[in-house]
């Protein structure tokens, strides 16, 4: 993936929402949850998970790095997308094929647009510590030497324009940082709207869960670590994966 000076080559992301949340399918959930802010996937939303990373690896370009929103519904779509991408004869999981780390920035929009106040943790403390969020990752693929865009989530509060600020901004940074692979970014419905918003224009957009947008970018390198690049072009068709144009369909 190294490239020579003036070397040209097209990269790839892939901005995905996570699967079916428990807490849309069974309102008691909440009221029983230790974590009410962190719902968990259902058994179809893990399968409907699987099945979009069975897409993803038939892709005609491979996915290199795999970067995760630290709630659960996210990490827990992320590891049965890994375990397609990564499958060798439908059992092996080889590492050599993609790595992954959880990306703070990646986050939900963390206001009570989305996030009831009644489930805010009273401590602040919306997660455990990063080997924690982790440890739903086969180890031999998750990349320690890996520093977080964000080092934490946004503070609760957090403006609908703040957040889609952010999420452009990780985008782009995720991106620039690692120019000769392609990416894999799970995050919520929020992150895979202002994919398609901002780097192609205003559409109204339904995601569906598991839905997912495909971004690409011609970059041209002067050394392995200085480059130029192209703004992002959106690939993803109306109602092709997962997201619905409800307007102005894509040509």
């Amino acid at each position: 993936m190294e490239a020579e000076g003036n070397a040209e080559r097209v990269q790839h992301v892939v901005v995905m929402r996570h699967g079916d949340r428990i807490d849309h399918f069974d309102p008691n959930w909440v009221k029983q949850a230790a974590r009410p802010w962190d719902p968990v996937l259902t058994d179809g939303g893990k399968a409907r998970a699987r099945a979009t990373g069975a897409r993803l690896a038939a892709l005609d370009f491979p996915i290199h790095r795999v970067f995760v929103s630290p709630f659960v519904r996210c990490r827990e779509t992320a590891a049965e997308v890994i375990t397609a991408l990564c499958s060798v004869g439908g059992t092996d999981i080889h590492p050599s094929r993609v790595k992954v780390a959880i990306e703070y920035g990646l986050s939900e929009m963390l206001n009570n647009q989305v996030v009831e106040p009644s489930v805010v943790p009273k401590d602040g403390n919306w997660f455990p510590d990063v080997s924690q969020l982790e440890a739903i990752f086969p180890q031999e693929i998750v990349d320690h030497s890996v520093t977080p865009i964000h080092q934490q989530i946004p503070a609760y509060g957090e403006s609908v324009v703040n957040a889609r600020r952010r999420f452009v901004s990780v985008i782009r940074s995720l991106a620039d940082k690692y120019p000769h692979e392609n990416l894999l970014l799970i995050t919520h419905g929020e992150g895979v709207w202002v994919s398609v918003q901002y780097f192609y224009k205003y559409v109204d957009m339904f995601v569906d869960y598991c839905g997912y947008s495909l971004l690409e970018r011609k970059i041209t390198f002067k050394s392995p670590e200085e480059f130029t690049s192209e703004n992002f072009n959106v690939l993803t068709k109306n109602n092709d994966t997962g997201l619905v144009y409800r307007d102005l369909p894509l040509a």
